[in-house]
Parts: structure tokens; sequence; C-alpha cells
């Protein structure tokens, strides 16, 4: 790949796709596990407000964010700075729109893990450190490796959201799949051919990671706990 512009845009997706990917740990697991083991009021409601993005069209959701983020809206009326068509930008929207898909992940992984298994260690008087580090975590590292690497790749071919809230400004906001896209609308189809087939190639090589770490996980569990 000659266009020098192509590798900015591809280290930008790269930069905001490992920041999403680290908020979305940081607010899917908790999460997920209230989701996957707590009845409260309002549970219903939430699950829908996070799993809203599965099917809302992406531009509607930049939309939005662009309403909410730009130089009109609440944030910048309010707290005197905006995030749109900036790097803050497409994380935010970034993170929205991907927290479904690790969130169901986490969620499926905290669902498979024994209940005995925790309230055993509970009444052996370990605290829920101690039970997170040396059983939730151990039992359930697969699912939440699985979960974030795909948010990682979904990530990398946002288009619909990034567009909207980040515009298409070469070297900062400017994502691979929007540079893909301008490259077609400039009948540039050699370019555009190149930076997919780099896209392609990640997105391959990380779903083979995924499943080569399921299969070595399972590989190594007791018989009685596959």
């Amino acid at each position: 790949m000659s266009d020098p512009v192509f590798w900015q845009t591809l280290r930008l997706t790269l930069e905001v796709s490992l920041v999403t990917t680290l908020i979305l740990l940081a607010l899917g697991i908790p999460l997920s596990w209230v989701l996957a083991h707590k009845r409260f009021w309002g549970k219903r409601l939430l699950e829908s407000v996070v799993l809203l993005p599965l099917t809302l069209p992406p531009t509607v959701l930049g939309f939005y964010l662009l309403l909410l983020l730009g130089q009109n809206g609440p944030i910048a009326q309010t707290l005197g700075f905006t995030w749109a068509f900036r790097f803050e930008g497409l994380v935010v929207g970034s993170v929205l729109f991907s927290l479904p898909f690790a969130l169901n992940g986490y969620r499926e992984a905290f669902r498979a893990l024994e209940p005995d298994l925790i309230q055993t260690a509970r009444t052996l008087g370990a605290g829920w450190q101690r039970v997170w580090l040396e059983v939730i975590l151990p039992l359930t590292w697969p699912g939440i490796l699985s979960a974030t690497l795909l948010a990682f790749a979904h990530t990398l071919g946002e288009f619909g959201v990034v567009l909207m809230v980040g515009g298409s400004i070469p070297g900062k906001t400017q994502m691979v799949s929007i540079y893909i896209y301008d490259q077609v609308q400039a009948l540039q189809f050699e370019r555009a051919s190149e930076a997919a087939a780099v896209l392609l190639g990640v997105s391959l090589g990380l779903v083979y990671l995924v499943r080569t770490l399921e299969d070595l996980w399972r590989s190594r569990m007791p018989s009685s706990t596959r």
C-alpha cells in the first residue's frame, strides 16, 4: 500500500479500536455481571437501552451523538467543549455501538459459570476480590477474551456512526472504512481494494485467534467440567 494517508488512517483506526476495547472491558464486565446475576427494578429497560445499537441504524445513533457532542449540543453549552469531529467523539461513538457485542459475550460467559462454585468459595471465607481473581476470571477468561477481540474487530469496520460523529478528516477522524468509501467515490478502486484486503486480513486473523484460544482452553479443562 503506497498511499501514506492510508497508514495514517490505519493507525488512527487501531488507536480508536484499542481505546474503545479497554473502555468496553471496564464498563462491560461489571455491567454484564449485574445483568447476568442480579434482579432489580428497571433491569429490562436497562438491557433494552444498552442493546439498542443492535437494531438502531448506525447513522441514527451517529446523528444523535452529533447533536449531543456538537458545538450547539448540551455538552458544549454546559461544559464548554465539543467532541464532535475529534478523536474523543470517535471513541464515544465506537463504545456505544460496540457495547452490545461485548456485553452479550461477557454475559454469556458469566451465565455459564456454575453458581455453586462461587457460593462454595464465599462459604469458605473468600472475599469477592479473591473470588474474582481465583474463580470467576480463570473460568470465564476465554469468553471474555473472545468477546473483547470480536468487539475490537467490530470497531475496526465501523462506518455509519464514526462518519456521522467524526466526518472524514484525513489524519484526524478518517477511519479505514471511511477511507475505503472515499476511494470508491473517487474511482480509486485499486487503493480501495488494497485497504479492504488489509482489513480482511486483520479481521480473519482476529477470528482465527479467538477460535484457537477457545480450543486451547477447552483442551486444558478437566473432562468433568467441559
